[in-house]
């Protein structure tokens, strides 16, 4: 990927649009103080909504053509530590965040296929695979509870009312947050 006009992101790392127009806003060359790591610095805009996206690459001149080194936001990527169906899920439920509801209940798929991979399959619900993956030390209780939030949330859009639809859809969204930090976690698993 090259500092352009545009940064060819698959996502933008904000409002998670499809092949988003993240058209260049600013480009400035920088260096250390003694001259050493000469950047690019180039700063993004997102014409869905609007989030600004920092990039940058080695060089020593105001000129498009760089390579891309990183960006801010961090592009995420699922651990390859995760199990490989826990991770197709994890990936559908990143791809479907416009749609919270489906999110949701692929995130908790996601919980549910992380635990058969460490051998809770038993023909068990989601909830007693979760309780006995605590009960043998393999998830910490923060992580037990964490993961019966998203059960009981994948839930409720099959039993759902309409007073508390606004509110669910909120908790989602935060639940759908913390669910973001296991992406990247080397392991939701204690070792041993």
């Amino acid at each position: 990927m090259m500092l352009l006009e545009q940064l060819p992101l698959e996502r933008c790392p904000h409002c998670r649009v499809h092949r988003p127009t993240l058209a260049r806003m600013t480009i400035a060359a920088r260096h250390a103080f003694n001259g050493s790591n000469p950047r690019i610095w180039s700063t993004y805009k997102c014409s869905s909504c609007g989030g600004m996206v920092l990039a940058w690459g080695q060089g020593t001149t105001n000129t498009s053509g760089a390579i891309v080194l990183g960006t801010l936001p961090e592009l995420s990527e699922l651990s390859d530590v995760i199990p490989a169906t826990a991770r197709r899920y994890l990936y559908q439920a990143q791809e479907s965040l416009h749609s919270p509801d489906g999110a949701v209940m692929l995130a908790a798929n996601a919980v549910d296929a992380m635990l058969k991979a460490k051998g809770y399959q038993d023909g068990r619900s989601l909830y007693s695979r979760i309780k006995a993956a605590a009960d043998d030390h393999l998830i910490t209780a923060d992580m037990a509870l964490w993961a019966h939030q998203v059960r009981l949330e994948a839930n409720n859009p099959r039993h759902s009312d309409e007073e508390n639809r606004m509110q669910r859809r909120t908790e989602r969204h935060r639940l759908w947050s913390l669910l973001v930090r296991l992406r990247t976690s080397r392991s939701c698993f204690r070792r041993g």
